[in-house]
């Protein structure tokens, strides 16, 4: 089977400038319009050329992007190891969710790694042995540029956490078993999460030796 195209191949997410016009009819934003720019996100009135060669208005919140730790306390090889979730009051959501640690770099040059472990130890307080990469998701691509790159933690010191003043959250440990029912049953729906949960039961458990992909820059 050939591998799938990703997002760039396929004329996926651009930052592309107005010069995209000197380039004949290509996919990607023709003029922008700054709404608002906030302490996280900056809102905009885009223009673009869609493939079919017509053009239109989105409106596009871009996101700096974020890492997000799966935690196991235990061997993730063992038969069922112990993981750390996290229950966080979202006000978006209108209550606490269960998640994984995670949140955004502390400044453009800081590498998603050395985001996961920062906001691992922050949140929970571990402090991280080895550090797997996983893959990275667009959260909602259909109105922002959000990425979030999925990483799992083993080797865990325990130490004292550091949240921030909006922060309102406490640290659960639970079988991995428990964390997939919990998805299959619909009691965790922070779509990181899901995703970083399920990522590891289906390819990273079974093979945490040989599973060692690294995450873009």
């Amino acid at each position: 089977m050939s591998p799938l195209p990703g997002p760039e191949e396929e004329g996926g997410a651009q930052e592309v400038s107005g010069a995209v016009e000197a380039r004949g009819r290509e996919p990607g934003r023709l003029e922008r319009e700054e709404l608002y720019t906030g302490r996280i996100v900056k809102l905009s009135l885009d223009r673009v050329r869609f493939p079919g060669g017509q053009t239109g208005e989105l409106e596009h919140i871009r996101h700096p992007g974020a890492s997000a730790v799966l935690p196991f306390l235990d061997a993730p090889t063992d038969p069922d190891p112990r993981v750390g979730l996290i229950r966080q009051y979202r006000y978006s959501a209108g209550g606490y969710l269960w998640e994984v640690p995670a949140g955004m770099p502390d400044s453009p040059h800081e590498a998603w790694e050395d985001c996961a472990r920062r906001e691992l130890a922050e949140e929970t307080g571990y402090r991280v042995g080895e550090l797997r990469y996983m893959t990275r998701i667009f959260t909602t691509p259909g109105f922002t540029d959000e990425q979030i790159h999925l990483f799992a933690a083993a080797e865990l010191e325990a130490g004292e956490t550091r949240r921030d003043s909006d922060e309102f959250l406490s640290v659960e440990v639970l079988p991995f078993s428990q964390a997939v029912e919990g998805v299959r049953r619909g009691q965790i729906v922070d779509c990181k999460s899901v995703a970083a949960i399920l990522y590891a039961d289906r390819f990273l458990t079974r093979a945490w030796a040989d599973h060692r992909p690294a995450p873009p820059r």
